[in-house]
């Protein structure tokens, strides 16, 4: 993208956003940023509902054949090719490593915080009326008793739980978050899920020093939602080297038209480029291993001037393999591709 390309002002800039309370959260961060860089431009958001918004019920966790690829991506890129919007604004770990033709990944913003969250229940019971267990503040997941439930939809959080604690049950679950919060406290059916921070943060959720998830129902500002947390949960961040973040997790990116010279002024005026090379990296990993969003795989990359670092595991063909490879941050994309080979050619490892 050219940074210098000049920015039209003839008429509006469409962004096609999905309409959960999170992607509303990011697709008005994107909007609110393309007006800070051009206070001229008129700015809309259109909301476009999904596959994977309509299919609720369906399984992520046993994808197999019957989930298509693109699941909250297809029908932002059909609007963009109509011409229906301009940008469309993606969770980056949701956009699949290969476009439809005609469509780029224009840009990506600074990534937020992208380590997990285990959320579970305190020790207090709080006011539920259900006897429910509950652990002290601070958990990690070496602290968890044996048999302890999970709640994850995510292969990947799961796969890499059971390597760290084989002795630990994982279930499904799905909802918004608000849905999971209130499914934690009401149900004694399992004790703790795992959020992504970033996700947590953009939708106005907070964790205090003394472990407590507050909700943005009390927070200052405006949030596009106003969930109270349940009384009695708690929450803790989990380092990356234990828990690796999913391919782009914490990016928010920008799809946009190949060529579109309008676009590129945006997008240049928008992207961080460091961030760029890191889920570049990333995405390049994913796509040379075949896999899709629910693939599980992760991976994670920083990035200093001079030198990018990539570690990830795959699960793709049993227990996990592991390998890190480190270069120049130019370099991203065979940096991500030699992690790829090397995660398939070294032998399985049973250690975390």
């Amino acid at each position: 993208m050219n940074p210098h390309c000049r920015m039209s002002l003839d008429r509006p800039l469409l962004i096609a956003t999905r309409g959960s309370p999170l992607a509303l959260a990011q697709a008005n961060l994107v909007a609110t940023t393309c007006r800070a860089a051009f206070p001229a431009l008129e700015v809309r958001l259109r909301i476009i509902k999904t596959t994977g918004d309509k299919l609720q019920k369906a399984s992520l966790a046993k994808p197999g054949d019957t989930l298509p690829k693109g699941l909250f991506t297809k029908e932002l890129e059909v609007a963009l090719l109509e011409g229906r919007a301009d940008l469309a604004v993606h969770s980056l770990k949701d956009l699949p490593t290969n476009l439809p033709t005609g469509l780029e990944l224009g840009a990506v913003l600074e990534r937020a915080d992208a380590r997990d969250v285990l959320v579970y229940r305190s020790e207090e019971q709080g006011t539920s009326p259900v006897p429910r267990r509950g652990f002290a503040p601070h958990l990690q997941i070496a602290g968890l008793p044996t048999g302890a439930v999970i709640a994850t939809s995510s292969t990947r959080r799961r796969e890499q739980m059971l390597a760290l604690r084989p002795d630990l049950r994982v279930v499904e679950i799905r909802g918004n978050v608000g849905t999971r919060l209130q499914k934690l406290a009401d149900q004694a059916a399992f004790d703790a899920t795992l959020l992504a921070a970033a996700g947590l943060a953009r939708l106005g959720f907070r964790i205090e020093t003394d472990g407590r998830l507050i909700g943005p129902a009390d927070a200052p500002g405006r949030s596009p939602v106003k969930t109270r947390v349940p009384d009695g949960v708690l929450a803790v961040p989990l380092p990356v080297e234990e828990m690796i973040p999913c391919v782009g997790q914490a990016a928010i990116g920008l799809e946009v038209r190949a060529g579109d010279t309008r676009l590129a002024a945006v997008c240049a005026r928008l992207n961080h480029e460091p961030t760029f090379q890191c889920v570049s990296a990333e995405r390049a990993f994913l796509r040379a291993l075949g896999g899709g969003c629910q693939s599980p795989v992760a991976a994670f990359a920083t990035a200093t001037p001079d030198r990018l670092v990539l570690r990830g595991v795959s699960f793709r063909s049993g227990p996990a393999r592991r390998a890190e490879v480190a270069g120049p941050p130019g370099d991203a994309v065979r940096l991500g591709e030699e992690l790829a080979r090397r995660a398939s050619d070294q032998p399985a490892s049973t250690q975390p």
